[in-house]
């Protein structure tokens, strides 16, 4: 597969905690014709759209038939993804890099303010036969994670702190850091504790987005309004969804999808190679695990890191410039699609106050959250 594929157009509504004044498909009509305008495209001009969606937080059975209508996508191919939205980059790329399409659409949101009992509802993706009869808030099992984590790595619960901090100040300088705050590390320690060792705000509060994307092959492309950023390479892994089997001091998830994209893109040393990392932080020590898993640091390094501040803006590893999920809230199937957003944000130069000077390769990673051991990694160039 030598054909080369790339990002022409981004559109997206600025996350927010609750919505009530518009529905899921006004937000992903908006940002759809965002995308569209910057992209230079028509519905007409698109041969097929991916969609993430699972039926289980939207209420609905058969959920794509609810958005081919906000998109443009009436009588066309239209391709569910119950995934990340990373996995929805990563599919439309295979369509468009085979060859069998040349303009392919993602879409991934999140309406998260329509779920007034999230954990009841998360709690059905625990095993009906050993997990879930015994009642426990499927957060439990990140709790237990993150104490597992923090034994075998030798970090911290303050190191894990100092990534709230981080994350929310670097929110402050997003136009949609809807949970950006000026904390210290021990507000992050004396807020309400809620799963042993973690904390309230250790964890992402949720937030409603659309984000769409326009992928496009390099002959494509050249004829469109959209300045490309270019798909350099991309992998998935699915661990296995036994808790009782996993290896629960590594994200291993992580670790082979890094692998796998690393290889496409010809990368030896993504600390020295790639300019920006946006990677999945629902909860603050995930930040860590993550950085470790794609081999940004040794193992144990990635708290001290954060803390002396080498993971900062300015520094030469940026992560989450854009605030993460602690910072503009955690968007369920969209998270990973914001985090890809803002890597293509920065390639093109267009950040503002956050911009990484002189970017020209990213990585943004996704994770699907508990109780799954389901991630994704692409990496971007321009």
């Amino acid at each position: 597969m030598t054909r080369r594929v790339a990002i022409v157009g981004v559109g997206l509504t600025s996350p927010r905690p609750v919505t009530p004044e518009v529905s899921y498909r006004e937000m992903i009509y908006d940002a759809a014709v965002r995308a569209y305008d910057d992209a230079g495209v028509a519905p007409k001009d698109i041969d097929a759209f991916t969609c993430c969606s699972e039926d289980l937080t939207e209420g609905t059975s058969i959920f794509d038939e609810y958005t081919p209508d906000q998109l443009g996508a009436a009588q066309k191919p239209v391709h569910t993804i119950c995934g990340d939205g990373i996995h929805g980059i990563l599919a439309a790329w295979m369509q468009v890099k085979t060859g069998l399409l040349d303009v392919v659409v993602v879409e991934a949101h999140s309406k998260a303010s329509n779920l007034l009992t999230k954990d009841h509802v998360l709690h059905y993706a625990m095993d009906p036969i050993y997990n879930r009869p015994l009642g426990y808030s499927p957060q439990a099992i990140a709790g237990m994670e993150m104490r597992r984590w923090l034994h075998e790595s030798g970090n911290t619960v303050e190191d894990c702190a100092a990534v709230v901090v981080k994350n929310r100040a670097n929110a402050l300088q997003n136009p949609g850091g809807a949970h950006a705050a000026q904390l210290t590390v021990e507000d992050v320690l004396r807020s309400e504790k809620t799963f042993d060792p973690l904390t309230h705000l250790q964890a992402a509060g949720f937030s409603d987005g659309a984000c769409v994307f326009v992928l496009a092959s390099e002959e494509r492309a050249a004829r469109m309004k959209g300045r490309p950023i270019w798909i350099a390479g991309g992998g998935w892994c699915n661990d296995t969804p036994w808790i009782e089997n996993r290896e629960w001091g590594r994200a291993i998830y992580a670790e082979k999808s890094a692998a796998m994209a690393y290889k496409q893109a010809g990368v030896r040393s993504p600390a020295k190679e790639i300019d920006l990392f946006e990677i999945d932080d629902s909860y603050a020590f995930k930040e860590l695990q993550h950085m470790e898993a794609l081999d940004l640091c040794r193992k144990g390094e990635s708290g001290r890191m954060t803390r002396l501040g080498e993971t900062a803006a300015g520094s030469d590893l940026p992560v989450n410039l854009s605030g993460g999920s602690l910072g503009l809230g955690l968007l369920l199937d969209a998270a990973g699609a914001f985090r890809a957003a803002e890597v293509v944000t920065q390639l093109r130069g267009e950040a503002g106050r956050r911009q990484v000077e002189d970017a020209r390769r990213g990585l943004a990673m996704g994770w699907r959250g508990v109780p799954t051991a389901s991630g994704a990694v692409v990496i971007l160039e321009n």
